[in-house]
């Protein structure tokens, strides 16, 4: 069930189990996962893009390996807020997991993530260009996530 607004998202979760965060880009897809109390969000794993099939197949089984309740996109919005290619892209690869993986979906503005999560890995972690590469993804999935599970206890 893909949920237009995060508030139908959190009414349609169940009230403890894990929840996904992906981060779709063109090369690769970031996983990342909460516990199943959905305080913390932690970078779980970076999948290669190879074919609709085998990308859709790795990220079910993270699902399935997390006994995952529900997920969260990023949405790769325009800085001035419009959707563009990549939108579009990000809700038809959703929808292609949704026919498969029934369990609440939603999106969340992932703008600038990718630059904060940069700017950590490179100030505070003090991580090479080579080591940044590998875990940039799965990170910034795991701030997109972070970003919906402080909303989602907000409400």
């Amino acid at each position: 069930m893909i949920c237009a607004r995060i508030e139908d998202f959190a009414a349609a979760l169940p009230a403890f189990g894990a929840v996904l965060g992906i981060d779709l880009g063109e090369k690769t897809i970031g996983v990342a996962a909460s516990d199943v109390t959905r305080a913390i969000a932690s970078p779980l794993l970076l999948i290669q893009r190879k074919s609709r099939e085998k990308d859709l197949a790795a990220l079910l089984a993270a699902a399935r390996s997390r006994e995952a309740v529900g997920v969260v996109y990023g949405l790769p919005l325009q800085m001035d807020g419009q959707e563009g290619e990549r939108v579009r892209l990000t809700r038809a690869f959703a929808a292609r997991i949704a026919e498969t993986w029934d369990v609440p979906t939603a999106f969340w503005d992932e703008r600038l993530s990718t630059v904060a999560v940069e700017r950590i890995l490179i100030g505070e972690a003090d991580l090479s260009r080579a080591r940044r590469k590998q875990v940039v993804d799965k990170s910034a999935a795991a701030f997109i996530l972070q970003g919906a599970l402080d909303r989602l206890r907000a409400l």
